[in-house]
């Protein structure tokens, strides 16, 4: 755990109805008002179809219709075949189905690999309501982004593969992280997910911003299936016992 800031707030809430419907309407007025590098294209699902809107509403009225505080966990930003379709992050179309009982994406099939892990993390954790009821997941960037492959059509774009794009996009991470945070967030913890250039930058917003007292960087779910996967099942272990201190402490 790296403590970099104060973030004595715990489970504020501003705004009328329940967690779920601040949720949606911030998924509703999402945009990106910033000059981004040539070839950089923004992902916002919730304005390019209406599959995203309508599952992802339908996924946060079921496990989030309340007024219960949760803990934050922070991805990078969301890739083409997971949030980047369904809107809902680290959950792609078969996840959404198959897990979430949400049939209300009618888009692309797709496979992410970081849903995969995520999705077995939750599995460990007792559960998608139980784990929905303690946390809430996103990314520092809510919207993804993409660039031109080297083989044409495009690939994912981490917000931090390029430092003109990183600084281009900070204030509108900021201002969603701080929109997000009075969801009714406990800030005493938060979770980042990568333990190197995310939880870097992350680190240092926390340290300018303050926006949670203590955070715990582990390693993203991409790199565990990508590059460990004979580990996933000690990587799975870690994440739960991180998750369950994290939420016993709350």
């Amino acid at each position: 755990m790296r403590q970099t800031g104060k973030g004595q707030r715990s489970g504020r809430n501003r705004g009328a109805g329940t967690f779920a419907e601040r949720v949606i309407a911030f998924n509703q007025s999402l945009s990106l008002d910033a000059t981004l590098p040539d070839g950089i294209r923004v992902m916002n699902p919730f304005r390019e179809d209406d599959f995203a809107l309508t599952a992802s509403s339908e996924f946060y009225r079921k496990y989030y219709n309340d007024n219960n505080p949760r803990h934050f966990i922070l991805g990078i930003n969301p890739g083409r075949f997971g949030g980047g379709l369904t809107g809902v992050p680290f959950t792609d179309p078969k996840r959404l189905r198959d897990r979430c009982g949400i049939d209300a994406y009618h888009g692309p099939d797709a496979h992410e690999p970081s849903s995969v892990f995520v999705y077995e993390v939750i599995r460990r954790y007792g559960g998608e309501e139980a784990f929905y009821r303690d946390f809430y997941i996103n990314s520092i960037s809510p919207l993804g982004f993409t660039a031109p492959g080297k083989r044409g059509g495009e690939v994912n774009c981490n917000y931090y593969d390029r430092r003109d794009l990183a600084d281009a996009v900070t204030p509108f991470m900021v201002d969603s992280l701080r929109r997000q945070i009075d969801f009714g967030i406990d800030t005493r913890t938060g979770i980042c997910l990568g333990l190197g250039k995310n939880a870097r930058f992350i680190e240092k917003l926390n340290a300018t911003h303050q926006f949670f007292g203590a955070i715990f960087p582990l390693k993203h779910p991409r790199y565990i299936i990508q590059y460990k996967s004979k580990s996933l099942d000690a990587y799975a272990d870690k994440y739960v016992a991180t998750l369950r201190s994290v939420a016993a402490a709350g």
